[in-house]
């Protein structure tokens, strides 16, 4: 299989990325065991005098760059399909100091790769030469630079395929049904129909699949360890809508009665009654409301941990991350997306919750939350960049933030929108080029709103 072959023996640009104890770069691993040392003495000196200020700020560890791009399969670019823009790709990765390319091979339940479970009409778009086709080749220049590679895909969105192959193959119950007994196959342009819509909207207007009807997670675990199987090159898999849908306004848990709430289809509370032993609300009843809840949380965490074990198995030390809702306790509550779990679970090896934001001061408060975390070295801060496209000194100072939160990591939403604001790509280009490696400034919150 031509995914399996040995990578190009071009010289490998000089990286600045790898850890200091990698046994490849022994300078720097001596460099490192001088360091932890002197910031040890140092520590204790600031305890003995009771003052941690005096604690040298250059004498701590700086923690490995972490920066991700995501890379759209039907945005502007289209880099899948035209060949001569994966070396634009990977210059602008240079620049942007990129570590890891999250690339989209899966979206609208339709696979830009050859797929036993899923379309791949897209595939057919998909350039290929001698060497490979554009993901083979895709992966090996993006290794030879020392860059990583995440298939990125999207899980429970089916974008406004109604057609779906998920659902010619588990039936309608497989998509998201509302308390009322709607499914969204049914909403007129995807979002909330009347009477509810004067008051209630769609956060994202789409087909959903359901987490917990029968059959779904099996599917998406075998599609996604077939992409794997296919290109064991991909150093990690990245899931997106990874959760149940989204109504505007936020409801905290059906228990309240108010609001519009996902999961309730025919064959879902089937499930649940025979996994407990009761009842599933349904209308305007509310019985069981929170044991209902916690039930399909349970669900999408068990869809997740079923996806992270197959994924492994089919590609060893392949690396899970997801894009996730910023704010975990809403996530948790309102979308049953229980991302802090899934990383103590070991389910996720890193989380990207997107902090997409014009306004400053709540950047700087979610950076901070994040920064405080037990695994705040696993969680890269997804920035909205394009938001930014006619202010590039913003955006700038935004990835500045998250830079001055060690250890946290940041990811840029995205490379085809960068493509598209030349100034903002160039802006963000000469501020990375600017900053010493590592480092960050305070919080300047300067600015909110548009």
């Amino acid at each position: 299989m031509l995914a399996g072959r040995a990578r190009s023996s071009r010289p490998t640009r000089p990286r600045t990325r790898q850890r200091a104890s990698d046994p490849r770069r022994p300078g720097l691993a001596r460099g490192a065991a001088r360091l932890v040392p002197a910031a040890l003495g140092a520590l204790l000196l600031g305890l003995a005098c009771g003052d941690l200020a005096v604690l040298p700020r250059a004498s701590l560890p700086v923690p490995e760059p972490r920066r991700g791009m995501w890379v759209l399969c039907e945005g502007s670019q289209r880099v899948l399909e035209h060949p001569e823009r994966l070396e634009w790709l990977l210059e602008d990765a240079r620049q942007l100091g990129v570590t890891d390319l999250f690339v989209q091979v899966f979206r609208g339940g339709r696979a830009w790769f050859p797929s036993s479970h899923a379309d791949s009409s897209p595939y057919d778009r998909v350039w290929r030469t001698e060497e490979g086709d554009a993901i083979e080749q895709l992966i090996e220049r993006a290794h030879a630079e020392g860059l990583r590679v995440h298939a990125w895909v999207n899980a429970l969105s089916l974008a406004g395929n109604r057609d779906a192959e998920i659902l010619v193959r588990l039936g309608r119950d497989a998509a998201a049904v509302d308390q009322h007994g709607r499914s969204v196959l049914d909403y007129p342009k995807l979002d909330v129909p009347p009477p509810q819509a004067g008051f209630y909207r769609m956060g994202t207007p789409a087909v959903w699949v359901d987490p917990a009807a029968p059959g779904v997670a099996d599917y998406l675990a075998d599609t996604f360890a077939e992409l794997l199987t296919r290109y064991p090159g991909f150093d990690g898999l990245h899931l997106d809508y990874i959760r149940y849908p989204d109504v505007l306004p936020f409801s905290p848990g059906l228990r309240f009665g108010v609001g519009l709430s996902f999961g309730h289809g025919k064959a879902t509370r089937e499930r649940f009654r025979a996994e407990t032993g009761k009842r599933a609300p349904f209308g305007d009843s509310l019985f069981n409301a929170n044991r209902y809840d916690d039930w399909r949380r349970d669900k999408l965490t068990e869809l997740v941990a079923g996806v992270a074990a197959r994924a492994r198995e089919a590609r060893p030390g392949v690396r899970l991350s997801a894009a996730v809702w910023a704010w975990p306790t809403r996530a948790y509550l309102s979308i049953f997306q229980d991302w802090r779990g899934w990383l103590r679970a070991g389910h996720l090896d890193f989380a990207v919750p997107m902090l997409y934001t014009r306004d400053d001061l709540l950047l700087d408060y979610g950076a901070e939350d994040f920064a405080g975390f037990d695994a705040a070295d696993r969680i890269w801060v997804g920035l909205g960049v394009w938001l930014f496209a006619e202010q590039p000194e913003r955006a700038t100072a935004q990835l500045r933030q998250v830079a001055g939160r060690p250890p946290l990591g940041s990811a840029l939403f995205s490379w085809d929108s960068l493509r598209d604001a030349p100034a903002l790509r160039e802006a963000l280009a000469r501020s990375i080029a600017d900053a010493p490696r590592g480092a960050g400034t305070p919080p300047d919150v300067g600015e909110r709103g548009p």
